[in-house]
């Protein structure tokens, strides 16, 4: 084994910039509700568990404190993507553009829906990769499978009932509360489950590359830990 990588390597840059990409798409598209047999999904369906797979290949290899300093830059991003998007609304529209309202309609979340969306994405975030060091030190660095979809089932599990419970709570009945949550559960987790061997590719790929494989021992976890 060897220490965690002192300066960030170009592919730990690209993992990162994946991230994130990953996490303002899927926001800026989650706003259309898709029916997908039978489901009613947002379509931020088709990339958001791409950055729980991302999360988890940066856990593995370059440990948990790397991971940590990227789930805050993807949590800034989006914020930053959120603020410049609502100064756009602000702006006023030219004489011949039409399309003010339909701006409005799809790029303006209401407070409540942002609030719950970033709450839910650190608790998520921070609890699967806080799983996924946590076994890896368990499991002594086998069953990388069972590690990933086992951390992706907390992480998405909080990830879905904070955010459905947060922006919904009140608007909806109970119990199709709870139906929406664990069919966004469900279908996140089982997204990975099948992404399994791109997990595996892109995990191995850097080992080798990078020649490391981190083992997060006597850390903090605590993710406002900073340099720690």
């Amino acid at each position: 084994m060897t220490e965690q990588a002192k300066r960030p390597s170009s592919y730990f840059v690209v993992v990162t910039a994946l991230f994130v990409t990953c996490l303002v798409v899927s926001n800026i598209i989650a706003v259309k509700l898709s029916m997908v047999g039978g489901l009613v999904l947002p379509a931020g369906i088709v990339i958001f568990p791409l950055s729980y797979l991302l999360a988890d290949v940066l856990t593995e290899v370059y440990g948990y404190r790397a991971a940590r300093r990227v789930i805050w830059l993807g949590f800034f991003c989006n914020l930053m993507a959120v603020i410049a998007i609502w100064l756009g609304g602000l702006l006023p529209a030219a004489p011949f553009w039409p399309n003010q309202a339909a701006y409005d309609s799809i790029l303006g979340a209401t407070p409540r829906l942002l609030g719950a969306s970033f709450v839910a994405y650190l608790i998520g975030e921070f609890a699967n990769t806080m799983v996924m060091s946590r076994l890896k030190v368990a499991m002594e660095g086998r069953h990388l499978w069972l590690r990933a979809i086992g951390s992706t089932l907390v992480g998405q599990g909080l990830d879905s009932a904070v955010f459905i419970t947060l922006a919904f709570w009140g608007l909806m009945p109970a119990g199709i509360l709870a139906g929406a949550v664990v069919t966004q559960w469900l279908v996140k987790s089982a997204y990975e489950a099948l992404a399994t061997p791109l997990t595996y590719a892109m995990v191995g790929f850097l080992k080798r590359r990078e020649g490391i494989d981190t083992y997060d021992r006597g850390i903090s976890f605590n993710p406002f830990a900073w340099g720690e």
